[in-house]
C-alpha cells in the first residue's frame, strides 16, 4: 500500500513563496507519477502540477504557470512544489496524489492514491 503525507503549508503574505513536499512510501513510491491538486470550500478539486515517474516531463495549470515549481527526488520518496509570488486565489488545501497507470494527468480520477492535504493560506 502507499501513502502520501503533505507538509509545508502555512500562513504567507501575497507576493510570497512556500514550498510543498510530499513523501512517499511503499513499494512504487520512488517510481510512480505524482501531481498536485488543490481544492478551496465550494469549489472542486483543481489540478496544479504533474511531473512523470522520471522528472522529465512537468504539466501546469495556466493559473500556476511561471510561479510554481514540480519537481521529485525519487531516492528521497519525495515530491515538491516551489511556490512562489502567491496570490489570494491560491489559497486552498494542497493535496499529494500518485498513480501507477496511465490516464489524463490532469483529472483527480486518474490517481489512485492521495495524501491528507496541507492547508495554503494567502492574505492580501
Amino acid at each position: 500500500q502507499v501513502q502520501l503525507v503533505e507538509s509545508g503549508g502555512g500562513l504567507v503574505q501575497a507576493g510570497g513563496s512556500l514550498r510543498l513536499s510530499c513523501a512517499a512510501s511503499g513499494r512504487t513510491g520512488s517510481s510512480y507519477a505524482m501531481g498536485w491538486f488543490r481544492q478551496a470550500p465550494g469549489k472542486e478539486r483543481e489540478f496544479v502540477a504533474a511531473i512523470n515517474w522520471s522528472g522529465s516531463v512537468r504539466d501546469y495549470a495556466d493559473s500556476v504557470k511561471g510561479r510554481f515549481t514540480i519537481s521529485r527526488d525519487n531516492a528521497k520518496n519525495t515530491m515538491y512544489l516551489q511556490m512562489n509570488s502567491l496570490k489570494p486565489e491560491d489559497t486552498a488545501v494542497y493535496y499529494c496524489a500518485g498513480r501507477d497507470g496511465a490516464g489524463n494527468r490532469r483529472a483527480p480520477a486518474a490517481y489512485d492514491y492521495w495524501g491528507q492535504g496541507t492547508q495554503v493560506t494567502v492574505s492580501s
